[in-house]
C-alpha cells in the first residue's frame, strides 16, 4: 500500500502512549571516605529533594543533617580505616517523611557531646557537637548496627511548617 510515496506496512500499528517517568522515592550512593565527599552528597541532596517538589527551609536543614552525618562517618572511619561511605535518601511515609541514611564501616556509636569544662570551644566543635545540631533539627534520629558497621539515620517531617515547601 503506498500514499504520496511513502511505503507503509499493513502490519503497522499505532504508537503506544508514552509512559511518564517515574520519580524515585529512595536513591542510594557510595562514595569514598573523603572530606570533600561531604558537598557531592550535599548537592546530590538539594538536587533529589527538588525532584521531589521539597524546597526552602526543609531542603537546608535536611542538607546540615546530612553534612553532619556524613562529616561524622567520614572521621569515624578514619581511625579504622573505612574506605567507603554508604549514603540514602528516601522519602517515607506518603511523602510526609525524609529520611537520610548515611553508612560506615566502623562499630563506634556517635554521642551527643556537650561541651566539658576543660575542652577548649575548637575542641568541643571537633566532635560530638554535630549531633547537637541533629537533635535539634530532626524529627527523629537513630544509629543501628548493620553486621559491618552502623547506618545513622535522621529524619524530617514533611509538612506546611516548612517555609518554602512546594510541591510539584
Amino acid at each position: 500500500m503506498r500514499s504520496k510515496g511513502i511505503a507503509m506496512s499493513t502490519r503497522a500499528r499505532p504508537a503506544a502512549p508514552r509512559i511518564a517517568p517515574v520519580t524515585p522515592t529512595s536513591v542510594a550512593y557510595r562514595l569514598p571516605s573523603e572530606p570533600r565527599s561531604v558537598g557531592w552528597v550535599r548537592r546530590e541532596l538539594r538536587r533529589q529533594l527538588e525532584q521531589w517538589g521539597l524546597a526552602g527551609e526543609l531542603g537546608e536543614a535536611a542538607a546540615l543533617l546530612v553534612s553532619e552525618l556524613v562529616t561524622n562517618a567520614v572521621r569515624a572511619q578514619a581511625a579504622d580505616g573505612g574506605a567507603w561511605v554508604g549514603v540514602r535518601f528516601a522519602l517515607e511515609g506518603g511523602g510526609r517523611r525524609v529520611r537520610l541514611e548515611v553508612r560506615d564501616g566502623s562499630g563506634g556509636r556517635p554521642v551527643i557531646n556537650d561541651k566539658q569544662a576543660e575542652e577548649t570551644e575548637e575542641e568541643a566543635a571537633e566532635c560530638g557537637r554535630g549531633l547537637v545540631l541533629v537533635d535539634a533539627l530532626a524529627s527523629g534520629w537513630g544509629v543501628e548496627p548493620d553486621g559491618i558497621g552502623k547506618v545513622v539515620w535522621a529524619e524530617l517531617a514533611v509538612s506546611a511548617a516548612w517555609p518554602g515547601i512546594g510541591r510539584r
